[in-house]
């Protein structure tokens, strides 16, 4: 195979990409200071604010989100030329991928022959799909490379291929034995890139609400309104896909002429060279997280002492420059979102309920037919060792893989549907989305394991008989059934920006949208059970339990839609806050 340099990034190249490193950095942390203050405020006006009333009973469980751990032999596309060759592979429970020459270097705790963060992948099993998607990557219009070597890359069929494919990393091609080894390996690797992918949009730490706000306002800083994957993976491996975004261009101007070889063999090289890029910049984003780490902890001790005492005066003042703000700008907002937004909105909003609700009925059906064999084993009075295997089994359905596909398959087939939705608004986030939606299967899923397991621990004892026992469970089964039906959906929050006059005009924008988004919501839920609210005041809880955000922030990457750094200009012009009289 031809193309391919034989130092990916000189000595030049590696200092100029830690320059641009410390221009995002420099550009960057003050966005995220100011992000801490106002998440700080918002936590404490959570505190501070009237508790809803509980409308689900359900545990929480104590669980936090894991992956199965999935191992095998595979063969891999490697080496110069590229060959298949047998490794022996192993995910672990934190989503990464690893593999080995051997199964024996495995079990022998050696170092593997490489790993990777499965952040930001996407998994294809059709060859033909992958081919084309490669030959994007390096069009050959000019025919200059027409009397090169032929592209043999992959030329011959593979029959159960798992190709991983990323925007800023050298692609990973593996081949299965079978098909149900194929199958397997899709659905495990799938869970592994949910889980590194929501790392932050699950943690309740303040940092990382700050964090993802701070992201937001940085990009639109730099010409960028609209909305993508950007967020998807840790602090560092989203300000390296920032980075990289922005240096993709002018690197694909600067090296694609350059490189010699068939089409997919230059394509292979450029992957090579993105993967060197990719992990120079990680490096740097990580260094310079660790070295603010002290600064950001010190003052999050500092803000919560200073915003604590003042906050109600705090929250005064913002109501009352938000309803002056409101004044100065719903009659355009009211035009622009009539014109823009009213006509869009019913279907928008019926596909998101519709997904929600089929992901809802299936966690149902799954936990119902779980239920119902641990009381079949019980009235089949099997061996207390066969007992607790059953239950071990129903304990571990939210992480089985293939059980809870079912659920999550609703939320991947609404994903085409919701990107021609939203793209005329400037969102591109929808693998954002659908990874949202199977994280909350999983974890009603869990919750509702938690609380069945906890309810019969209670209420089974040895004085039972097994038909008593059996009955018992019954009982237990139709209570968690009940208060699962009658789970609210999830309630959509927006957070509070900062006590700026910027921040509370941003807010009150958002708010009157999500009015309407609100009474849409309520038209399209009519006489259902399922209520579904979108709570405009920074005060709604972020209750979505998860890994803290600090942590392995030097591994992996996040993912991106094509084409979403093209810059989004607002919808229709509104006075800018700047303009209100005082």
């Amino acid at each position: 195979m031809g193309g391919q340099p034989s130092s990916p990034l000189d000595k030049r190249q590696q200092q100029h990409l830690r320059g641009q490193v410390d221009i995002l950095l420099r550009n960057f942390l003050p966005c995220y200071r100011g992000q801490l203050a106002a998440s700080v405020l918002r936590k404490i006006s959570i505190e501070l604010g009237p508790q809803e009333p509980v409308g689900c009973q359900l545990l929480q469980s104590k669980k936090l989100p894991r992956v199965r751990e999935h191992r095998g032999p595979l063969t891999q596309l490697q080496g110069h030329p590229p060959q298949w060759q047998p490794i022996f592979c192993v995910l672990r429970g934190d989503g990464r991928l690893e593999w080995f020459s051997h199964r024996e270097e495995y079990e022998n705790g050696d170092r593997p022959l490489g790993s990777t963060a499965l952040t930001g992948y996407t998994v294809l099993t059709s060859q033909r799909e992958y081919l084309r998607l490669l030959d994007a990557l390096c069009p050959d219009s000019s025919g200059d490379h027409a009397q090169e070597e032929p592209d043999t890359l992959l030329e011959m069929p593979v029959s159960f291929p798992l190709f991983l494919q990323h925007p800023f990393r050298r692609h990973l091609c593996f081949s299965a034995a079978t098909g149900e080894m194929q199958r397997a390996w899709r659905l495990a690797l799938q869970g592994g890139i949910r889980l590194r992918g929501t790392v932050l949009q699950r943690s309740q730490a303040p940092a990382a609400r700050a964090f993802l706000d701070a992201i937001r306002v940085y990009r639109q800083q730099q010409g960028h309104f609209g909305d993508d994957n950007v967020t998807l993976g840790s602090d560092a491996e989203v300000l390296t896909a920032v980075l990289m975004q922005e240096l993709q261009p002018a690197l694909r101007a600067q090296t694609l002429p350059s490189l010699r070889g068939a089409p997919r063999a230059r394509a292979w090289a450029w992957t090579k060279l993105l993967d060197a890029v990719h992990a120079a910049v990680l490096a740097g984003a990580s260094a310079g997280l660790r070295a603010f780490q002290p600064e950001k902890d010190e003052l999050l001790v500092g803000l919560e002492k200073t915003i604590r005492p003042d906050a109600d005066q705090m929250l005064r003042l913002r109501a009352r420059v938000a309803g002056r703000l409101r004044a100065a700008v719903q009659g355009p907002l009211d035009s622009c979102l009539h014109r823009k937004v009213d006509a869009q909105l019913p279907r928008l909003t019926q596909t998101l309920l519709s997904t929600v609700e089929a992901e809802l009925a299936a966690v149902q059906t799954l936990l119902t037919q779980g239920m119902g064999r641990l009381s079949r084993h019980l009235r089949g009075s099997p061996s207390g060792t066969q007992l607790r295997k059953e239950v071990y089994s129903f304990g571990e359905m939210p992480w089985d893989p293939e059980l809870m596909q079912i659920c999550y398959r609703e939320a991947e087939q609404s994903q085409g549907r919701l990107g021609q939705l939203a793209a005329p608004f400037g969102f591109f986030g929808t693998q954002s989305l659908v990874f949202g939606a199977q994280d909350l299967a999983q974890q009603l899923m869990a919750d509702a394991v938690a609380t069945f397991l906890q309810l019969a621990d209670q209420c089974l004892t040895t004085a039972l008989d097994r038909d008593q026992a059996a009955q018992q469970l019954e009982k237990v089964r139709g209570r968690v059934l009940k208060e699962l039906s009658e789970f609210e959906g999830e309630v959509l929050a927006v957070g509070s920006p900062a006590l700026t006059i910027e921040g509370i005009y941003e807010e009150v924008v958002r708010g009157v949208l999500l009015q309407r988004i609100n009474g849409e919501l309520t038209k399209a839920l009519g006489a259902s059970n399922m209520s579904c609210t979108l709570d405009g005041c920074s005060e709604a809880p972020w209750d979505q339990a998860g890994a803290d955000v600090e942590t392995e922030a030097q591994r992996g990457t996040c993912s991106r839609q094509p084409g979403s750094s093209t810059e989004i200009r607002p919808l229709c012009p509104l006075p800018p806050p700047g303009t209100l009289q005082s």
